[in-house]
C-alpha cells in the first residue's frame, strides 16, 4: 500500500470498527490524487446509499481536501 492508501484504510478502520472489509486503491497513477475506497461494514445497515456515502466523506473530510477525486463503493455484510 502507498502512503496514502494506508492513511485513507487506518482512518476508516477506525472510523467503522464494524466492518469486514475495506479495500483502498490509488488510481491516480501514482500521485495520489484520486482514490477508490470500497468498504463493507455493518454501520451501513438500514441506510441508503447515499447516506452510506455521506458518513464515508464525513470520515475522510481532511484527506478528501488534498484528492482530485474519489470513488466509494460500500455495502452491508450479508
Amino acid at each position: 500500500m502507498t502512503e496514502g492508501e494506508q492513511k485513507i484504510f487506518q482512518v476508516l478502520k477506525k472510523k467503522f470498527p464494524k466492518h469486514t472489509e475495506i479495500q483502498v486503491a490509488d488510481i491516480s497513477g501514482g500521485c495520489g490524487a484520486m482514490f477508490e475506497v470500497s468498504i463493507e461494514a455493518e454501520e451501513f445497515r438500514g441506510l441508503k446509499t447515499v447516506k452510506q456515502h455521506m458518513l464515508v466523506n464525513q470520515a475522510l473530510k481532511e484527506e478528501i481536501a488534498q484528492m482530485h477525486g474519489m470513488r466509494i463503493n460500500t455495502k452491508v455484510p450479508s
